[in-house]
């Protein structure tokens, strides 16, 4: 059976990591995704870090369940080709900075022209209006505006840290996929098409805003202070590597202190209740901390799992897809790349019980389908060769 998006078809216009994730989303949801991307070099994100085939692990990732169509948008007859694919279909994302898509001719007004009830995603770094709109932005640049950076801040020298991730642009994909989806909804229900707008910085400060901000919530005096997470967030070093854990319920401190084979520590007052335990958190930590470089890091595991508290083995990156909980998920798949050999990659994480999402083709090569997709929408074998001739497309 289809999957739920099955039927919807998505032009994406977006490159590098925000806009293409979240369009992989609505592929692995059964949606018609067509990637269009510049001749040459097509989307940066093909050549940036670990590649093999001259297709690099990132852009395999995030554009699986794609087609991709190479058009040249700076010639006019590649625009209407554009114009064209957008008139048969149902949502556009791109992510280009404010203004960039108006001067290139392919805005909202020009795609609504043949698209009325198109559903038009903008995704921008820090939103289309204010001091920084028209400003360039990777990752780092928003970690580092949001307060991310910060939040990682050296509990001893106050030193921000950036986290090792692109984690804003991925937090603002999976924003901009389930905006998609509603927005979809809204359309069917009479709303007509809508242009959707997404930023960053905002999803960005949204996610981090519940815990990582708490103590800027209340507004005015009152407010308790905020537990110190560099005390509780910790990984505790065993006797063959990290282990990481967290108690917060007495029943789950009454569990570490039997898994830990220190059952008096329930009866210190200083441990006593979860506020005692907060304040006095550097010293319970390194009694921890002493107790766990006395076993392995499965051993120690399997004590706390027996007494009901949250805990795990740190898994290095070369060995998460062994742990038998990631096996059970059968989230990591292996599957053959024409041009890249045996991949694995995720699968869909939504498992849909009537309407299966999945995996049904890997990354494209560039313009491996421009002849495939076009011949759809009723352009004849002659008419590609001219306007590959002319360089509208390749």
């Amino acid at each position: 059976m289809a999957g739920p998006l099955a039927g919807i078809r998505v032009i994406d216009l977006s490159t590098m990591v925000s806009g293409p994730l979240a369009t992989a989303i609505l592929g692995d949801q059964g949606a018609d995704v067509i990637k269009v991307e510049p001749p040459g070099q097509g989307d940066l994100i093909r050549h940036i870090g670990c590649a093999r085939g001259g297709l690099s692990a990132i852009f395999n990732t995030i554009n699986r369940n794609k087609r991709s169509v190479v058009l040249n948008l700076q010639d006019e007859r590649g625009r209407a080709l554009l114009l064209r694919l957008v008139a048969r279909s149902d949502v556009f994302v791109q992510n280009f900075r404010p203004g960039v898509v108006e001067r290139m001719g392919i805005g909202e007004a020009d795609l609504r022209r043949v698209a009325p009830n198109l559903v038009y995603v903008s995704i921008s770094g820090f939103g289309e209006v204010g001091p920084y709109a028209e400003h360039r932005v990777y990752d780092i640049v928003i970690q580092a505006l949001s307060g991310m950076a910060a939040s990682q801040a050296d509990p001893k020298t106050g030193t921000p840290e950036l986290v090792r991730n692109i984690v804003c642009d991925k937090v603002t994909a999976i924003h901009a996929a389930q905006a998609i989806c509603a927005a979809l909804v809204a359309r069917a229900r009479g709303a007509g098409g809508q242009h959707v707008r997404l930023a960053m910085l905002d999803a960005s400060i949204a996610f981090l805003w519940p815990d990582g901000m708490q103590q800027h919530t209340y507004l005015g005096p009152g407010a308790t202070a905020p537990a110190p997470l560099h005390g509780i967030l910790r990984a505790f070093p065993t006797a063959d590597g990290f282990v990481t854990l967290l108690t917060i319920s007495d029943a789950e401190f009454q569990g570490l202190t039997r898994a830990l084979g220190r059952p008096e520590l329930s009866g210190d007052p200083r441990f006593s209740s979860v506020a005692t335990r907060m304040e006095n958190i550097e010293a319970l930590a390194d009694i921890v901390a002493l107790e766990m470089r006395k076993g392995t890091s499965e051993a120690i595991c399997a004590r706390l799992a027996a007494e009901g508290v949250p805990a795990a083995p740190i898994r290095m990156q070369d060995s998460v897809h062994e742990d038998p909980q990631v096996v059970a998920n059968g989230l990591l798949l292996e599957i053959e790349h024409a041009q890249c050999g045996l991949v694995r990659i995720p699968g869909p994480v939504a498992r849909f019980a009537s309407t299966p999402s999945e995996v049904r083709r890997l990354a494209p090569v560039l313009g491996e389908h421009t002849d495939e997709v076009l011949t759809e929408m009723g352009v004849s074998p002659v008419e590609l060769a001219e306007l590959r001739a002319q360089s509208a497309l390749a």
